[in-house]
């Protein structure tokens, strides 16, 4: 094989290698984890007790009378924000065949609990990005009533 023959397909595996990685699955768990699904929860499309229940422990209240596991799921995440027209920020939450658009404040929530949960950002001409895909969190009301730091997980794959 000759030199350039080499370079090229060590280089193609080193490209393989790194898109294999940044699609790999990410997790979070604990107050990050109840923190993303309480950002994301509002726009699914749980029943209003489940909604109703990660609000609540979201806003600080372990003793809800919700027993059952509550599962936050979302397709897709995208979040952008400008740095030059930075009153501009928004997101894309998809869940199957619908998306919903939020803006301002609660996109800047959810922006910042994607950072906060290691997604990493992207930019391009003005536009900073954030963007998961497959996102599932699993929220145990039994476990949270125990203050113990559990009760809350997170998967989901970061890069739209």
């Amino acid at each position: 094989m000759t030199s350039g023959r080499s370079a090229t397909l060590i280089l193609s595996l080193v490209v393989a290698s790194v898109s294999a990685a940044s699609a790999a699955p990410a997790t979070t768990s604990g107050s990050v984890a109840l923190a993303l699904a309480g950002v994301v929860a509002p726009f699914s499309p749980l029943p209003a007790a489940e909604k109703k229940a990660v609000a609540a422990f979201f806003a600080g209240n372990s003793n809800v009378p919700y027993t059952k596991k509550i599962t936050v799921t979302a397709d897709k995440i995208l979040c952008r924000a400008s740095n030059v027209a930075i009153t501009s920020r928004s997101c894309e939450l998809t869940f199957g065949s619908h998306t919903s658009t939020v803006k301002g404040r609660a996109a800047n929530e959810i922006f910042a609990t994607e950072a906060l949960a290691g997604v990493p950002s992207d930019g391009a001409a003005g536009t900073i990005f954030e963007g998961l895909t497959k996102l599932s969190c699993t929220l145990d009301p039994k476990v949270i009533k125990e203050n113990a730091g559990g009760g809350a997980d997170c998967t989901f794959e970061p890069g739209n």
